[in-house]
């Protein structure tokens, strides 16, 4: 993957966050594509690491996931993940 600037950092997720955060929500790629409005053969080349979307497509992807609740944690010297926001009652 190409090196990110300082803003699209902060936007940017990996194909392995991409994977983990659709199983945490328990969504298929094609509901992933729905919600993200990006293309499902898109988001398969991406999440298999065979295609570099622009960043645009990742930020929507990311927007959608976190609409969802997932929460991204960038690389912190124990590595990039993910995990659910908290439910609220």
């Amino acid at each position: 993957m190409p090196k990110k600037g300082k803003m699209e950092e902060k936007k940017y997720i990996s194909p392995a966050q991409c994977r983990a955060a659709r199983a945490l929500l328990g969504w298929t790629r094609d509901q992933l594509a729905q919600a993200s409005e990006v293309g499902p053969r898109t988001l398969m080349d991406f999440e298999r690491r065979t295609r570099d979307p622009h960043p645009r497509t990742i930020s929507d992807i990311r927007r959608a996931l976190e609409e969802a609740g997932v929460i991204f944690i960038d690389e912190n010297g124990e590595g990039q993940g993910v995990r659910l926001k908290k439910k609220t009652y």
